[in-house]
């Protein structure tokens, strides 16, 4: 954690500080200021951050929506003797580089791709999904859904037959079994999952490059254009802190927001020891 995470952040947050010297240096700390936060706190910044937010939101739920009822499965219904078949299929997109997998949808999506003239053949028009955040959050959600199905699998297994069969013997449906017992058993595994999307999700760039074009903008292709394009690392730094900042931010929020959002359903479910003596 200190060798790779806490001395490389430290960095970033110290070159925040510094300034770009001269057109062929990349950063210089001799004078420190809040500048680069000024150049960083634009209204272009906190639009593309708004793009960031909404592909890193509905692509964090459409992974969960995608993969909740795959991990289910496989935990909980998939025969024994093929579990492990299934975790190694989960896994089989990381076998492959992440820039091929995206580019792999490029040519997929694209107007003059096989899909697209088999869609033409049809009777269809062309696809025109290509350079859009629809495009966008396919890929997304294309990269990322085994970093959710994984950790989901892990939680719904862990619950385990026994806690639901015997939610079955005190008379609970499948569905007020899986919402009152299976759900909440298996809640942190759902968070986990939940961060290991969305976290590097909202830093991603290289899919919104390759299928978004200009409408799939992100925070992500911003900061790295100064550092491998404007070689301005002094503000790259400070783009990346912000990030940092904002998603951190955001999650708390969006933690706020499913606490609140749970406390009328815990309410109703809530039993009154007392009263069930009396």
């Amino acid at each position: 954690m200190a060798a790779f995470f806490v001395a490389p952040v430290g960095v970033v947050f110290w070159y925040s500080f510094g300034y770009k010297p001269g057109l062929f240096g990349t950063h210089a700390n001799d004078v420190l200021s809040l500048d680069r936060y000024a150049e960083v706190l634009t209204p272009t910044f906190f639009d593309t951050f708004a793009n960031t937010l909404w592909v890193g939101v509905l692509g964090t739920a459409l992974c969960f929506v995608v993969g909740a009822p795959i991990a289910y499965w496989m935990a909980l219904k998939a025969p024994a003797r093929v579990k492990g078949l299934l975790i190694a299929l989960v896994m089989v997109p990381f076998w492959t580089n992440f820039l091929v997998r995206t580019i792999g949808w490029l040519i997929l999506l694209s107007p003059e791709g096989w899909l697209s003239s088999l869609l033409q053949d049809l009777g269809f028009e062309p696809l025109g999904v290509l350079q859009t955040r629809s495009a966008v959050l396919l890929g997304v959600v294309y990269n990322y859904l085994p970093l959710m199905i994984l950790p989901l699998f892990v939680a719904f297994d862990r619950v385990g037959d026994v806690v639901r069969e015997a939610s079955s013997d005190l008379g609970g449906t499948p569905l007020r079994t899986f919402a009152r017992v299976t759900f909440p058993l298996a809640r942190p595994g759902i968070i986990v999952g939940v961060l290991l999307v969305y976290i590097p999700l909202m830093g991603d760039y290289l899919t919104a490059v390759v299928l978004g074009g200009a409408k799939g903008n992100m925070v992500g292709q911003m900061l790295a254009s100064q550092f491998q394009t404007a070689q301005n690392w002094a503000l790259g730094s400070a783009m990346a802190i912000m990030l940092v900042l904002m998603i951190v931010l955001s999650i708390v929020a969006l933690g706020a927001l499913a606490r609140l959002i749970a406390i009328p359903v815990r309410a109703r479910y809530r039993v009154d020891l007392m009263e069930e003596v009396a």
